[in-house]
Protein backbone atom coordinates (compact mmCIF):
# COMPACT_ATOMS: atom_id res chain seq x y z
CA UNK A 1 0.00 0.00 0.00
CA UNK A 2 1.33 3.40 -0.97
CA UNK A 3 1.43 6.11 1.00
CA UNK A 4 -1.22 8.07 -1.29
CA UNK A 5 -3.11 4.81 -0.38
CA UNK A 6 -2.75 5.26 3.60
CA UNK A 7 -3.80 8.57 3.23
CA UNK A 8 -6.99 7.55 1.43
CA UNK A 9 -7.82 4.87 4.46
CA UNK A 10 -6.86 7.43 7.03
CA UNK A 11 -9.88 9.89 6.38
CA UNK A 12 -12.05 7.11 7.54
CA UNK A 13 -10.11 6.87 10.90
CA UNK A 14 -10.26 10.37 12.12
CA UNK A 15 -11.59 10.41 15.33
CA UNK A 16 -10.79 7.14 16.75
CA UNK A 17 -10.39 7.20 20.02
CA UNK A 18 -6.55 5.01 20.17
CA UNK A 19 -5.68 2.71 21.36
CA UNK A 20 -7.88 0.75 19.03
CA UNK A 21 -8.65 -2.64 17.79
CA UNK A 22 -8.95 -3.63 14.80
CA UNK A 23 -12.58 -4.18 14.40
CA UNK A 24 -13.23 -0.80 16.05
CA UNK A 25 -11.09 0.61 13.54
CA UNK A 26 -12.99 -1.05 10.72
CA UNK A 27 -16.73 -0.26 12.64
CA UNK A 28 -15.69 3.54 12.81
CA UNK A 29 -14.86 3.32 9.04
CA UNK A 30 -17.90 1.76 8.35
CA UNK A 31 -19.68 4.69 9.80
CA UNK A 32 -17.92 6.87 8.17
CA UNK A 33 -18.83 5.56 5.20
CA UNK A 34 -15.41 4.14 4.11
CA UNK A 35 -15.01 3.16 0.26
CA UNK A 36 -14.95 -0.72 -0.80
CA UNK A 37 -10.76 -0.02 -0.99
CA UNK A 38 -10.60 0.86 2.22
CA UNK A 39 -12.86 -1.72 3.69
CA UNK A 40 -10.75 -4.19 1.95
CA UNK A 41 -7.60 -2.62 3.47
CA UNK A 42 -8.48 -2.83 7.02
CA UNK A 43 -9.80 -6.29 6.70
CA UNK A 44 -6.27 -7.08 5.82
CA UNK A 45 -4.75 -5.77 8.96
CA UNK A 46 -4.09 -8.00 11.79
CA UNK A 47 -6.26 -8.61 14.38
CA UNK A 48 -4.54 -6.75 17.45
CA UNK A 49 -4.69 -3.11 19.66
CA UNK A 50 -3.03 -0.11 17.73
CA UNK A 51 -1.58 2.59 19.73
CA UNK A 52 -2.07 5.19 16.51
CA UNK A 53 -2.36 5.76 13.58
CA UNK A 54 1.53 5.50 12.36
CA UNK A 55 1.09 1.59 14.04
CA UNK A 56 -2.46 1.46 11.39
CA UNK A 57 0.20 3.17 8.76
CA UNK A 58 2.78 0.63 9.39
CA UNK A 59 0.57 -2.64 8.79
CA UNK A 60 -1.10 -0.99 5.80
CA UNK A 61 2.48 -0.74 4.44
CA UNK A 62 3.55 -4.11 4.57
Amino acid sequence: MTQTDFIHVQKYLSGVDYPASKQELVEHAKKKGADEQAMKALERLPDREYDGPNGVSKELAR
